[in-house]
């Protein structure tokens, strides 16, 4: 009589890993929440624009009249006398156009030579603000020029009208505070100025038993085959 086959025990089978079809994974353990660099590189082309826009409403603001007045000439009658805002000051001019070179610096510099560009660009928005606001309602200016136009040193402009230029000049500082700001907050997560505007590392000069052709590519280099 044969012996009866032993029956089978099934094998547990183990389940297959799944793999998360595309667009539906999760977030992976310790990864952080946001991503607070790319944030920031978002906010360096309004900090450029703000910026900008800043500097030309200022240097607009300041080509224009911004007081109006009359002075009683020597033969009678009387003179129109206008003062720009250069005139009047010639401080926002020089603030506006230190804001675009700070804007430009952002990309020479890193860390915290970015924070210390980004303060300078508010204080000199805050400048002009200053100098905007103060010289607004001020006819010192305005008399000056009375007094050169008519070669007399006591003469004082009349009817003396001011414009709004000065307000325009004051609302283009505080858009320089602005991007003065940003690039305090974000300025550290910007992209800087790629390798080649790096300045260029001195290599070593050709050696004695280098090939004429080695010494023509050292030439192309810029270097001195006779050196060294």
């Amino acid at each position: 009589m044969s012996a009866l086959p032993e029956p089978r025990t099934a094998e547990p089978r183990t389940a297959e890993p799944r793999t998360a079809e595309p667009g539906t994974e999760g977030p992976r353990p310790g990864a952080p929440a946001g991503r607070p660099a790319a944030r920031g590189r978002r906010t360096l082309g309004p900090m450029l624009l703000l910026t900008v826009l800043g500097a030309v409403l200022v240097l607009t603001a300041v080509s224009r009249v911004w007081a109006t007045g009359t002075v009683a000439g020597v033969t009678g009658g009387t003179l129109d006398v206008s003062v720009t805002g250069s005139t009047v000051s010639g401080l926002p001019t020089g603030l506006a156009l230190a804001a675009l070179a700070a804007a430009v610096a952002v990309f020479a510099v890193r860390g915290a030579g970015r924070i210390a560009v980004g303060v300078l660009m508010a204080l000199a928005g805050l400048g002009v603000a200053a100098g905007a606001a103060a010289n607004a309602g001020d006819a010192t200016a305005l008399h000056t020029e009375a007094a050169r136009k008519l070669a007399l040193a006591g003469a004082q402009a009349e009817q003396v009208g001011h414009s709004v230029w000065p307000w325009i000049a004051l609302a283009g500082g505080l858009l320089i505070v602005l991007a003065g700001l940003l690039t305090v907050r974000f300025g550290r997560d910007w992209p800087g100025m790629g390798s080649r505007y790096d300045a260029p590392t001195r290599k070593a000069p050709a050696k004695a038993g280098d090939t004429p052709a080695d010494l023509w590519k050292a030439l192309d280099r810029g270097e001195d085959p006779t050196t060294g």
